[in-house]
């Protein structure tokens, strides 16, 4: 059986192997074996492989945070799934042909859902969904303002929040950008700059944005924030900019902002199994109805691994690059 290997912390498309394994075997007591037949290269995979994620891992060792398959076969003491059901793993160790472990690792996915579109619903959706939804109570007309907003998160959270009735204000660093996210739901789309709250409250009529979320860190999250209204709250998810978050003090001590802090791993650790999975039965519904939907640049075969880590690398992709492990 083929998996995909981290032979050592370092750039991706060098220290990410394709080896042969020993077969999972048959499903054991409470296990469940299935067949993946999409993975998708996450930045968080390329961060944690460079060494330059939140935690590093010891190598040699397994990897991908994304995948979707189909149950092969069950174990005894097995409810709720069953041989031909399609399934969304929540293991951290996806790039390989198949995976045995205990049905609890697993989510069941409708029929009628795309594989490929699922193994990429645990991370960015996810993400996207527990931000509207976590932080602030949001009614529909209610305004959100987010950078990298033509990032995956950002496409994802764009459609979401069109579909719920929320507004969003969209930065982005690119006036072509524009259009592109306006047709997907995007209410305002701003370049951002100097003067960002100006130019964003003269585009939304000077509407209180409630939530703000960052994914840039730096001055970025500074000019996002003081967009924010009197009591608002600004939610960072990532460090694009590679600089720690700059933000005038003003919007805390006389303008009541909260800042808070999101990493999707950690928040998934303190949920019990049944809210994960009805998050994500509710999430995998929005594949099904369109709600959600990625392009897919190219997907790769585990042997041509350096190859797709060479292309997730790539700046200005048109879309996610994904892995099929049985062809």
């Amino acid at each position: 059986m083929k998996s995909a290997q981290l032979t050592a912390i370092g750039p991706a498309e060098k220290t990410v192997k394709c080896i042969d394994v020993s077969d999972p075997g048959k499903p054991g007591k409470g296990e469940v074996l299935v067949d993946i037949v999409a993975c998708s290269i996450n930045p968080a995979d390329i961060l944690m492989i460079e060494g330059n994620y939140a935690s590093v891992p010891e190598t040699p060792c397994a990897l991908g945070i994304e995948g979707a398959g189909t149950v092969v076969a069950v174990g005894p003491e097995v409810s709720g799934l069953k041989a031909g059901d399609k399934v969304m793993s929540l293991a951290r160790t996806n790039w390989v042909q198949q995976i045995r472990d205990k049905a609890e690792a697993f989510v069941r996915l409708p029929a009628e859902v795309e594989l490929s579109q699922a193994a990429m619903l645990k991370v960015n959706v996810a993400t996207a969904h527990l931000m509207l939804t976590r932080y602030v109570p949001l009614s529909k007309g209610d305004w959100v303002i987010q950078d990298a907003a033509n990032s995956g998160v950002g496409v994802d959270l764009i459609r979401l929040a069109h579909a719920d009735g929320l507004r969003t204000v969209n930065i982005v660093r690119r006036s072509e950008l524009i259009e592109p996210l306006k047709q997907l739901g995007a209410d305002v789309v701003v370049v951002d700059g100097p003067d960002l709250a100006q130019r964003v409250a003269k585009e939304n009529g000077g509407a209180q944005i409630k939530l703000g979320i960052d994914a840039v860190g730096g001055s970025a999250i500074g000019r996002l924030t003081d967009c924010v209204g009197d009591g608002g709250t600004v939610v960072n998810y990532g460090l694009l900019s590679g600089k720690p978050c700059e933000i005038n003090a003003f919007n805390f001590v006389f303008r009541d902002i909260t800042v808070t802090g999101f990493w999707l791993a950690k928040l998934m650790r303190g949920m019990q199994f049944g809210e994960i999975q009805a998050m994500y039965a509710q999430l995998a519904q929005r594949l099904v109805d369109g709600t959600i939907h990625v392009d897919i640049e190219a997907s790769y075969p585990l042997d041509k691994i350096a190859d797709a880590m060479a292309h997730a690398k790539r700046e200005s992709r048109g879309g996610k690059i994904q892995l099929r492990p049985n062809g």
